[in-house]
């Protein structure tokens, strides 16, 4: 939904404000309590643990970076980009050259986005009904 919602932004708003709309995948940042719901074991043995044997691993610091990156570096002004970093993970990836979780390291690129995200009918719905949810707020 927050890619959507950035998406059909861009698309309503960059022109007319000249504000840029982005999104970005900072990476799998494995310290955090963003797993607390899973089973204790699965968190002692895939997070961090495994992440950072496979080289997915991506420390608060280094996402933190990453956000500063897409708001302050020049190759980061274009509106309407999915940013992602193919870090270590992109080396193990199966399917893809640009699949893969974004390990730690690596270059920022324009990552694509899924065929939900970039539905034109479905972005637009949801843009109303999220407007139509909160307009007693704006």
């Amino acid at each position: 939904m927050n890619m959507m919602t950035v998406l059909e932004m861009h698309k309503r708003f960059h022109v007319e404000t000249g504000i840029t709309f982005n999104s970005m995948y900072p990476g799998c940042i494995a310290d955090t309590n963003l797993f607390r719901e899973k089973r204790s074991w699965f968190r002692f043995f895939f997070f961090p643990n495994l992440m950072k044997a496979i080289g997915s691993y991506v420390t608060e610091k280094e996402a933190g970076e990453r956000l500063a990156q897409v708001i302050y570096d020049p190759q980061c002004t274009k509106s309407g980009v999915y940013w992602s970093w193919n870090g270590n993970a992109q080396q193990i990836a199966i399917n893809s050259k640009k699949a893969g979780a974004g390990g730690a390291g690596g270059e920022i690129f324009e990552n694509q986005f899924s065929g939900m995200i970039v539905d034109e009918a479905r972005g637009k719905l949801m843009y109303d009904y999220s407007m139509e949810a909160v307009k007693d707020y704006l």
